[in-house]
């Protein structure tokens, strides 16, 4: 296999708009591009991280829940690399965005928490210093 990096991660979210505000305006994800798909009643909107594709947002009419807890097989979190972790909670926090408690990871002794986007897929921050 000669794999270069992870292309894109895809979430499928409830409510599009509440989503779309959640990634852009407050996490501060840039759009690339926003695409209705009429004949799926669905949209697609292209996220950015420092300019670098990595999330599909989608919109699906009727999508059912994904279960977190207890947590279930597949895909169990995003995490975002920050330099402050501390600065990043007080902002989160700004945003009306809570967090859980900031612990240490035992093997890496990097500091890091965790929080919900708007439909409960677990997010992390994990502290890069």
């Amino acid at each position: 296999m000669n794999f270069r990096k992870i292309h894109h991660i895809a979430i499928i979210c409830s409510d599009y708009n509440r989503s779309k505000n959640f990634y852009v305006n407050k996490l501060g994800f840039e759009v690339i591009q926003e695409i209705y798909r009429e004949e799926r009643n669905s949209y697609k909107l292209d996220l950015a991280l420092n300019g670098k594709y990595v999330i599909e947002l989608f919109s699906f009419p009727a999508a059912p829940a994904r279960p977190s807890y207890p947590e279930a097989r597949g895909l169990r979190h995003l995490a975002l690399e920050v330099e402050d972790i501390e600065e990043t909670v007080r902002l989160l926090k700004k945003e009306g965005i809570e967090t859980e408690e900031i612990r240490i990871d035992p093997y890496t002794h990097k500091r890091f928490t965790f929080f919900e986007d708007p439909d409960g897929l677990p997010l992390e921050l994990y502290e890069s210093k």
